[in-house]
């Protein structure tokens, strides 16, 4: 997650040039009379100007999060230490929406904008269920906050602009390839999520911005199956920013969303010929705890058959809530056992620290 690819940097006249090229226009309609035309196209152009002046904006309000996580935290394994990646500016008191696994268990976190002024930033919250961390600026940012617009009208085909901060910014524009559920290994799943393609490396907490200036999304993936699973095309995904917005304000207060509190169990799983297989465990997780193994295959949760992560996720957070005992019937090797996984919030085990 550390290392950012950087296809390209445009200053925002050519970013203005390539949306125009992309048809993000206003148009003009052109009147019988003379007079009216030229109103019509001092109109236009006022129209256009005003628009460019918006993608500006937008783009300006997309940060870097650069961030260096504690010694021992359980996620140094797969993130690394020293992670960076993108944050967006969402109000004017300095709070950065970004993608919550670059500030997982972090020790310290900076900001930094497109004129390379680095300001420290405390972590406010990562919340699991969607995916996203809230962080804020400990000094002031001069760059105006992003309009946050909704997901719910892109569809396929639609392109995108995918912004990342800091002093090296890059912009490009993608083109949305799907919208669907999408289930992580984790313990993890959203609906509406946003495939884009080409795909960019330095996807981490990159803004996804329509031709309004408005934020409609958060980078989170590098996927190899866009379009669809199963069908190799390489893209990203992003978090869909109406996700965030029922819970900035109580994140930016108390650290946390309390709908979104549920159970989890610590098993990385993915589908595999119709069953849910156990990928990974992590170390001291309530399954490591409860003596869940890697090739483990989980046949049912509370005695209904799960076939699938979806199913798995869903049963789960509907019959258990954090510190609820969950049955699992687990398949090893050739020997079908029953095993009780006494569940607890993911912040709970975020908060416990291994020895170094």
């Amino acid at each position: 997650m550390s290392a950012r690819s950087r296809p390209f940097r445009l200053i925002p006249p050519l970013v203005v040039a390539l949306l125009a090229c992309a048809a993000w226009t206003v148009q003009g309609r052109v009147a019988p009379s003379a007079g009216v035309i030229h109103t019509a196209n001092t109109e236009t152009a006022t129209q256009q100007d005003a628009g460019y002046q918006q993608l500006v904006d937008a783009t300006n309000a997309v940060v870097a999060v650069k961030v260096k996580a504690l010694p021992n935290a359980h996620s140094n394994e797969t993130l690394g230490e020293e992670r960076t990646g993108s944050g967006v500016v969402v109000s004017k008191d300095g709070l950065v929406l970004t993608i919550g696994y670059l500030i997982e268990e972090a020790d310290t976190t900076e900001i930094q904008d497109s004129n390379g002024q680095t300001v420290p930033a405390a972590v406010l919250g990562y919340d699991h269920a969607t995916g996203l961390g809230l962080i804020r600026a400990l000094a002031p940012l001069a760059e105006k906050p992003i309009r946050l617009g909704t997901a719910k009208p892109v569809n396929e085909l639609d392109r995108l602009m995918i912004v990342t901060g800091g002093d090296e910014q890059t912009i490009s524009v993608a083109t949305v390839v799907s919208r669907r559920q999408f289930a992580g290994y984790w313990e993890y799943l959203i609906d509406g999520a946003i495939f884009t393609s080409p795909p960019r490396l330095d996807h981490s907490g990159a803004a996804l911005i329509n031709k309004d200036g408005e934020l409609v999304g958060i980078g989170s993936l590098f996927v190899m199956d866009a379009v669809k699973p199963g069908e190799r095309l390489p893209g990203n995904m992003f978090v869909p920013v109406d996700l965030a917005r029922p819970l900035l304000d109580e994140v930016a207060r108390t650290g946390t969303y309390k709908s979104h509190k549920r159970a989890w169990l610590g098993v990385n799983s993915l589908e595999e010929d119709g069953r849910v297989k156990v990928m990974q465990v992590p170390e001291e997780s309530p399954a490591a705890r409860a003596g869940i193994q890697p090739g483990d295959i989980i046949l049912s949760i509370n005695g209904q058959a799960v076939d699938n992560l979806t199913n798995f996720y869903n049963v789960l957070w509907r019959d258990a809530s954090p510190g609820a005992e969950v049955s699992l019937t687990v398949l090893h090797g050739t020997t079908v056992r029953q095993v009780t996984v006494r569940s607890i919030d993911r912040l709970d085990f975020d908060r416990h620290k291994p020895a170094v």
